[in-house]
């Protein structure tokens, strides 16, 4: 039996470029500047906790001194809100997890109460509950193996049957250290041109940059 396990962020939900661009505006307001590309391709397919040391660093090392309190509560909030407002399924997503016949997953590096607000709200909840698993429930985040582990464990499918689908060098890691098959995804608006060749590079078999190809590359792979 094959199961398929999905990332959330860039993959489900259209949510890495709302989260990115919040972030590059909180900090740009400290005098702290980036490049888009660069700045996504660091912290896409992270935790919260590593977004957030990898910023404080930035700023310990721009000015000596840490972020500004109250900082992170603001950013969370504003991040939050704009999801609130705009956030969307990635086009085509519905049509394809209807059509795939095997079991299905998520495995997410958001946290798990922010995680289900997503997947509600872009009407993907039922089509993957129970197995949605977040990286709170493990000891670590991707791209430690552990994630996946625990979602193949609660599938009931080893995971050498397992084909992931991730939009992140992390997430291509972590499922690959797991003994997954990854297919990348660049599907997402947050995606650049280089972001193929990172993902091939970092071990993805394949890489679909559109919902239709997603489709075609699972159903040759099953």
């Amino acid at each position: 039996m094959t199961a398929i396990i999905f990332d959330c962020d860039g993959v489900l939900v259209d949510s890495e470029i709302i989260a990115m661009r919040a972030g590059m505006r909180a900090l740009k307001e400290l005098g702290l500047t980036y490049d888009e590309d660069d700045f996504i391709h660091r912290h896409c397919g992270t935790t919260v906790a590593a977004y957030l040391k990898s910023i404080e660093g930035d700023h310990q090392s721009a000015f000596g001194k840490p972020l500004p309190d109250g900082f992170v509560e603001k950013l969370m909030q504003e991040t939050k809100d704009e999801m609130n407002a705009s956030l969307e399924a990635v086009p085509g997503v519905h049509d394809v997890v209807d059509s795939i016949q095997h079991p299905l997953a998520v495995a997410s590096s958001s946290g798990l109460n922010r995680l289900h607000f997503k997947l509600k709200k872009t009407d993907l909840h039922h089509r993957f509950d129970p197995h949605i698993y977040s990286g709170d429930q493990v000891k670590k985040g991707k791209p430690a193996p552990d994630l996946f582990l625990f979602s193949a464990e609660q599938l009931g499918v080893h995971p050498e049957k397992c084909i992931a689908i991730e939009d992140s060098v992390n997430g291509v890691k972590s499922a690959l250290a797991a003994g997954m098959t990854v297919i990348g995804f660049t599907g997402g608006s947050h995606c650049r041109p280089s972001h193929t060749k990172h993902l091939l590079d970092a071990g993805a078999s394949v890489v679909a940059n559109h919902m239709g190809k997603l489709l075609s590359t699972l159903e040759d792979l099953t």
